[in-house]
């Protein structure tokens, strides 16, 4: 009964990732536009949920020096693995889909494990706050799903593939139940290492690739609405926080 709960909570989760369907027949130009504003709610989002919601849990449950060496660590995978997607995909500075695209699916889908963990203990403790965990997820999914949506795009990945993507990045919530549901006893020791790394991906995905590509933006418009979708981006992240508090 319990196993059956955690799987559909965490399959609703997976499917809030096709949430980027509604994009589909949206035209071209104004797509752009709002892939766009996308960019700069993602990073804003990250970095959010970065510093309110992974880190604050994180420090927690583990002292606080291991917390921020796994911050650092991280960090330092991230901007080595876009090192290695940089050097595989990108010739001569050109970039059919940028490297930040896979750092955001790798990130995306810790996160998404996490989130399955976090759902299938919630049920162990009781059926009440399994349910409860699983609606503050699925709350703060729907923005970072889309926002994750418009990134792959904005990368160059297709809206076909970009939406498949996701979907398999947000499906990894079911296995990290499955992990949750089965070895609960050690799951919160695996959490408070991946939480803090998790951050750290988070931050660098963020600062380094997201940013600056609203930096890059020479349309003062364009890059004006991306400025205020970054803060709106921290601002949603910090009021879901506040609500989730209460």
């Amino acid at each position: 009964m319990v196993l059956s709960l955690i799987l559909l909570s965490t399959f609703l989760v997976a499917v809030i990732s096709l949430i980027g369907i509604l994009t589909l027949t949206i035209k071209e130009k104004l797509l752009q536009r709002i892939l766009f504003c996308l960019i700069g709610f993602s990073a804003g989002a990250l970095i959010a949920t970065a510093f309110l919601h992974i880190l604050p849990e994180a420090l927690e449950k583990t002292e606080s020096t291991l917390v921020f060496y796994y911050l650092i660590l991280g960090i330092v995978l991230f901007f080595s693995l876009e090192r290695f997607f940089y050097w595989r995909h990108c010739h001569n500075g050109i970039c059919d889909v940028h490297a930040f695209t896979y750092l955001n699916l790798i990130g995306d889908g810790l996160h998404n494990f996490i989130d399955g963990m976090v759902i299938a203990v919630s049920y162990i403790v009781s059926i009440k706050l399994g349910v409860a965990t699983t609606l503050a997820v699925i709350f703060h999914e729907i923005p970072q799903e889309l926002g994750d949506f418009g990134v792959l795009v904005y990368g160059g990945f297709s809206k076909q593939k970009a939406l498949f993507y996701n979907f398999i990045c947000a499906s990894l919530a079911m296995l990290g139940a499955i992990a949750g549901y089965f070895i609960s006893d050690i799951t919160m020791a695996f959490s408070n290492f991946i939480l803090p790394l998790t951050a750290g991906g988070f931050i660098y995905i963020a600062a380094s690739d997201l940013i600056p590509q609203i930096h890059k933006e020479s349309d003062q418009r364009r890059s004006g609405l991306a400025f205020f979708a970054f803060f709106f981006g921290i601002a949603f992240m910090a009021l879901a926080k506040l609500l989730l508090a209460g």
